[in-house]
């Protein structure tokens, strides 16, 4: 396999890659972090998939889709991430897989405590607070240092443990949306479970922007993203469950359509995206071929770093995410610090520069603006974004 962190440099590699993609006229999108783009031969399948099903109609779906096919799809997810198939289920997305995973938690008794910080997904800290008004439980939120590091990280969580006792289960967010900032899960998780603390972790930005191994970061239960960076359509994810621990997470409002030892009777049961499904052999196919998480997340992980570089020592900008390399990814974000509102920012950026970016707040840390590139983004829309920068400060 050729080396990634050279490939991720090679600018004529990357702009072949890119042709394989239609972009639109107009700004930068340097807001890859919202969802992915399909390649233009995902997009023909896709579309050929639509026509099929719209033909066939349920002819189709019952004899061969529900069948056959939706289990063929569901083995090859297993196997792009490693896992056994009767582990996961498909979902529309992170969000609902997650909601899923925190309301049939079914270990919880009036007066335990669990746990989120200030960088969790608004989605997340919303199911958490419905735990406390519908089982009766206490909610903990914290809130991490900044700047932050490895250490203060896992100090931040271990203190919590310690301080509130009663604690049961708590959200952790693999890279967190607002900063980008990538959590030490493997540690974070094995010093929960040290106290029996379950974990639920949200992958949604995880998975495609570099390696991981569930069993080896020693996580139960997780919900994942497959439009992000994988090239899949919208209206697609999964939830993890350990097979030892599947019993822990109720069937959904009682579903009843698949057995109860099923994973997939935790999420509920309904009429998915059928044609987006049939695309995704052709995704995971595509995915591979370029190299996989390791080569997409060495080429994000570049243009972040050829734009914090510029950047970071400048007065006037905070890089929010540290440039320890266990703690980013592609994903990461500033703020202007002689400027209050960074949404204003973000529409100087666009108006002045052709940049598009987007303002994100409720960290502890205070607002900032998140700067995702992506498979498309070339070295030179990452050097007109330092210039950008180095101007608007």
């Amino acid at each position: 396999m050729p080396d990634n962190t050279r490939r991720a440099r090679d600018e004529a590699f990357w702009h072949t890659f890119a042709d394989r993609y239609s972009v639109e006229p107009g700004p930068v999108n340097l807001e890859n972090g919202y969802f992915g783009r399909m390649s233009r031969t995902v997009v023909e399948e896709y579309q050929r998939n639509i026509e099929l099903i719209n033909r066939s109609n349920s002819v189709h779906v019952r004899q061969r889709f529900e069948q056959g096919e939706s289990l063929q799809i569901r083995a090859q997810l297993a196997e792009l991430v490693g896992v056994p198939a009767e582990t996961i289920a498909l979902t529309r997305n992170a969000s609902d897989g997650l909601q899923s995973l925190i309301r049939n938690y079914n270990r919880l008794t009036p007066g335990d405590q669990v746990l989120m910080c200030d960088l969790e997904y608004d989605t997340v800290k919303g199911a958490m607070r419905w735990l406390a008004r519908n089982r009766g439980v206490e909610v903990i939120e914290i809130e991490h240092p900044h700047p932050a590091s490895f250490d203060s990280l896992l100090a931040t969580y271990r203190e919590a443990f310690v301080r509130y006792p009663r604690l049961k289960l708590m959200a952790l967010t693999h890279v967190t949306h607002r900063t980008g900032l990538v959590m030490p899960v493997l540690a974070i998780a094995a010093a929960a479970k040290e106290l029996g603390i379950d974990v639920i972790l949200d992958g949604a930005h995880a998975l495609g922007q570099f390696e991981f191994n569930l069993d080896k970061l020693g996580i139960a239960f997780a919900g994942y993203n497959l439009h992000k960076w994988i090239g899949a359509p919208l209206t697609l994810g999964f939830i993890y469950i350990a097979p030892e621990r599947l019993t822990d997470i109720d069937p959904d409002m009682g579903e009843m359509h698949f057995p109860i030892t099923d994973i997939r009777a935790r999420t509920p049961y309904s009429t998915p995206n059928i044609p987006a499904l049939l695309t995704l052999p052709l995704v995971f196919e595509e995915h591979r071929a370029m190299g996989g998480s390791a080569a997409k997340g060495a080429r994000l992980n570049y243009l972040r770093n050829r734009w914090v570089s510029a950047v970071r020592e400048l007065p006037g900008i905070e890089v929010m995410t540290p440039d320890d390399p266990r703690l980013y990814c592609g994903i990461t974000s500033m703020r202007f610090t002689r400027h209050a509102d960074q949404q204003s920012m973000v529409e100087r950026l666009l108006k002045d520069y052709n940049l598009f970016t987007v303002a994100r707040s409720g960290a502890a840390s205070g607002p900032c603006i998140r700067i995702t590139p992506g498979l498309t983004t070339t070295a030179a829309d990452i050097d007109v974004l330092s210039k950008a920068l180095n101007e608007l400060r």
